[in-house]
C-alpha cells in the first residue's frame, strides 16, 4: 500500500482509506474489516458523529482499542441530532462544534482526532466563527488538523482562504466528474483530496451489470444513458473496478480514495482491485466513455 503526504500537513495516508458510514451493525464484522484494513497498509479510517448517532464512532473506537496509535482517524461535525431521535438539522455554530468535538473524542476512546471535517457547508455560514473554533481546537492538541466534507465550490473556496483548513472530502467518479472543476484549486492551495463515492454505488465495479438492475439513474446520466454507458465500459473493460479506481489514484490532486464497506469480501475485492496493475491505455479508454461535467449549483 502506497502512502502519501495529504496535502501541507504532516499527515502521510494510505492511497485507500477505510470509509465506516456503511459498516455492518456488529462489532465482530466491524472488527474483522477494519482488522484487515489495517493489516493490508490502510491507516486512514473516516467516520462521522451524525453515522448512526454517535453508534458507528463507539464501534470504530472499539475496534482501534491497542493500535490507535497506527491509524490516523477523522471524523465529522456539523449535522446535529438528538440520540434516540430521527432526524437532524444543520448545526454549525462554533460553540455546537467545540461540544461536539468532545462527544466524538469519547465515543471514540481517543484524546485526538487526526483530522476533524465540517460536515457540509452553506454560504450563510459564520466562516470566520467555524474557523475560529476548529484553530482554538487544533491549538488545545484536541484535533491535529481541520478539513472540510463538501461538493459545493461556493463553500469550498472561502473555508480555504483565510484557515489552516489542509483538505476537501468530496464526491468524485468517471460517472461524476463535476469535481474537476475544483481541482485546480486543491492543487494550488497544497490541498489533500479525500474522494468519495469513487465506485458511484458499485457501477464502476466488476458487479456494475449487476447494480445496474438497482439503479435507474446517477448523476446527470439518466436511465438509458446510464445502462448504455456502463455496458460499453464493462464490455471493453473486463477489470472495471481497478481502471475505475486507478483513474482516480492518477489525478494529481487526489490523496486518497476512501473505500466504503459493508462486508468483508467488499473490502477485499477493493484491496485486490487497487493491486491489480492498469495500463495509461485502459485508462484513458474508460475516461472515453465518461464525459466531462461542471457544477450547476452551489458557484455563486
Amino acid at each position: 500500500m502506497k502512502h502519501v503526504q495529504l496535502g501541507k500537513s504532516d499527515l502521510t495516508i494510505s492511497e485507500l482509506s477505510l470509509g465506516a458510514m456503511t459498516l455492518p451493525a456488529t462489532q465482530q464484522e466491524t472488527d474483522a474489516i477494519i482488522h484487515t484494513a489495517l493489516d493490508e497498509g490502510i491507516n486512514w479510517i473516516d467516520t462521522a458523529d451524525l453515522y448512526e448517532q454517535g453508534d458507528n464512532e463507539k464501534r470504530v473506537g472499539r475496534s482501534l482499542e491497542g493500535r490507535r496509535e497506527f491509524v490516523h482517524l477523522s471524523t465529522k461535525v456539523g449535522n446535529r441530532f438528538v440520540e434516540g431521535k430521527e432526524g437532524w438539522n444543520w448545526d454549525p455554530n462554533p460553540k455546537w462544534i467545540a461540544e461536539a468535538v468532545e462527544n466524538s473524542l469519547n465515543r471514540l476512546q481517543t484524546d485526538y482526532i487526526d483530522l476533524y471535517q465540517l460536515h457540509g457547508g452553506t454560504k450563510e455560514d459564520d466562516w470566520d466563527g467555524i474557523i475560529e473554533v476548529f484553530e482554538k481546537l487544533q491549538d488545545r492538541g484536541l484535533i491535529r488538523h481541520y478539513g472540510l466534507s463538501s461538493i459545493r465550490p461556493n463553500v469550498i473556496y472561502p473555508y480555504f482562504n483565510n484557515s489552516r483548513a489542509i483538505s476537501v472530502m468530496m464526491q468524485y467518479s468517471g460517472l461524476d466528474r463535476r469535481g474537476e472543476d475544483v481541482f485546480p484549486f486543491i492543487e494550488e492551495h497544497n490541498l489533500g483530496l479525500l474522494v468519495r463515492g469513487g465506485q458511484a454505488k458499485g457501477l464502476l465495479t466488476d458487479a456494475a451489470v449487476e447494480k445496474l438492475k438497482k439503479v435507474s439513474s446517477y448523476g446527470s446520466y439518466q436511465e438509458k444513458e446510464l445502462e448504455e454507458t456502463v455496458h460499453q465500459m464493462k464490455n471493453a473493460l473486463p477489470n472495471l473496478g481497478a481502471v475505475s479506481l486507478h483513474h482516480i489514484l492518477q489525478q494529481p490532486a487526489v490523496s486518497s480514495v476512501v473505500i466504503g464497506t459493508s462486508k468483508l469480501n467488499q473490502l477485499q475485492d477493493s484491496l485486490q482491485n487497487y493491486k491489480q496493475a492498469v495500463t495509461k491505455a485502459e485508462i484513458e479508454k474508460f475516461q472515453s466513455f465518461t464525459h466531462p461535467e461542471s457544477f450547476k449549483e452551489h458557484v455563486e
